[in-house]
């Protein structure tokens, strides 16, 4: 499958846009409204998998919560393991946690500390790319455990908030499309 831009272009378009939400300011990207879509989450799932079906992906590691929707779908799809990665006190084993900031506060994210290993070759998925805050702080979790290779995904990207430039130049990070 070659990913079609006229479709992706389609379900970028039922992407709703909240003013003011979490807090006053903030310009909220809510994919549910592409997620309820069909045709938009088809479009998205089958041009996410085209992306990385050659790329070796071992584990997915999804960001809670919408990561863990293209994360499971991605994970399905390419015969790999998912891993979710969440908000404290949510894991039921050991883990190892991250404290970050984000464009409107500050945060903290577990995994499972025995949830990657060496021999892994991990794509790390979320929604949307804004500052970068949540997805760096996913990336030095998973980096500590020592993968073969990490690879970075995102549905979308608020280009305008430069979030990629937070990451190593080795390090593929892609969104399928931005606003």
């Amino acid at each position: 499958m070659i990913m079609n831009i006229k479709e992706l272009e389609e379900a970028k378009s039922v992407v709703r846009n909240v003013p003011d939400f979490p807090v006053k300011g903030i310009q909220f990207k809510d994919l549910t409204t592409l997620f309820k879509d069909a045709k938009a989450l088809r479009t998205v799932a089958d041009a996410l998998v085209e992306m990385y079906r050659d790329k070796g992906i071992t584990k997915v590691v999804g960001i809670e919560a919408r990561g863990f929707i293209g994360g499971a779908i991605l994970a399905t799809e390419l015969g790999a393991g998912f891993v979710p990665l969440r908000k404290p006190g949510k894991l039921p084993a050991i883990t190892i946690k991250k404290t970050y900031t984000k464009e409107y506060g500050v945060d903290v994210i577990e995994i499972h500390q025995d949830a990657i290993t060496p021999d892994d070759v991990v794509l790390i998925h979320d929604d949307l790319l804004a500052t970068g805050g949540t997805m760096l702080a996913a990336y030095e979790l998973v980096k500590i455990m020592k993968p073969k290779k990490i690879y970075i995904n995102f549905i979308c990207g608020l280009k305008d908030l430069g979030g990629v430039e937070k990451f190593p130049a080795d390090v593929e990070v892609t969104t399928l499309f931005d606003f």
